[in-house]
């Protein structure tokens, strides 16, 4: 398969590249650009990617030709990034069931940990870590099942993203399908770009938080929120 079209001869990454600044939209690392894909877009991307990936590898002088175990790199490499590791890029959100708040539910629920695989925008290191989530429901807050908050953190995550980012997006999310009165996101998570180059360090992690609604106005339910994450308190 081909990486260009066949009629035009643009490579596939330009036709999208060109849709979504006709849209006058964002493509940044972190952005969602599913969109602009065409059936059989990926496919040809994952080509491209191979191809240009490829040409890599061949400036950092690695003989992909008789190396047996990099003569298929460029290829996992592309289906990596593509289908695995940035796969939040590429395809449509996840279909999250909603219900109504039939029972009026106002308590503090705590979901969490849900384990966070991502990686750094600047150096493209995993980051690994957890992710735990508050939320303070009222009569007409969306109700949506535990499981289904882990599938909307991995689909965020599931790009480059800087950690201060990542958790303001995973908060629009949340709150755009539940809508509650009050939502909390703590993020810890290990940054390969600190521990594998760099100044080495192994054990450090960085530990943020968003606060929405009650959670940033009531100190108390803060408190209450805080306390209840295993380990952090």
């Amino acid at each position: 398969m081909s990486d260009v079209d066949n009629q035009s001869g643009v490579p596939v990454s330009v036709k999208i590249r060109e849709k979504i600044k006709a849209s006058n939209k964002r493509f940044h690392a972190n952005d969602n650009i599913a969109e602009f894909l065409d059936p059989g877009d990926l496919e040809k991307m994952l080509d491209e990617v191979e191809t240009k990936f490829k040409t890599v590898l061949d400036s950092l002088v690695i003989d992909t030709e008789n190396d047996h175990n990099t003569g298929k790199t460029a290829r996992r490499v592309a289906k990596m990034f593509l289908t695995e590791v940035f796969k939040g890029r590429y395809v449509a959100p996840p279909v999250i069931t909603e219900f109504p708040n039939a029972e009026n539910l106002n308590e503090l629920l705590i979901v969490g940990p849900i384990s966070v695989r991502s990686a750094c925008s600047h150096h493209f290191c995993p980051v690994i870590g957890k992710i735990w989530i508050g939320v303070l429901p009222n009569k007409k807050t969306n109700v949506i099942g535990l499981s289904k908050y882990a599938r909307l953190t991995d689909w965020v995550m599931s790009r480059p993203q800087i950690q201060e980012e990542a958790v303001i997006q995973l908060a629009d999310l949340i709150q755009s399908k539940t809508k509650p009165d009050g939502l909390a996101i703590v993020m810890e998570a290990s940054h390969f770009c600190m521990s594998w180059r760099g100044v080495k360090e192994n054990d450090s992690k960085m530990l943020n938080s968003v606060m929405r609604g009650a959670f940033l106005n009531d100190a108390s339910l803060r408190r209450e929120f805080l306390s209840l994450i295993p380990g952090r308190n």
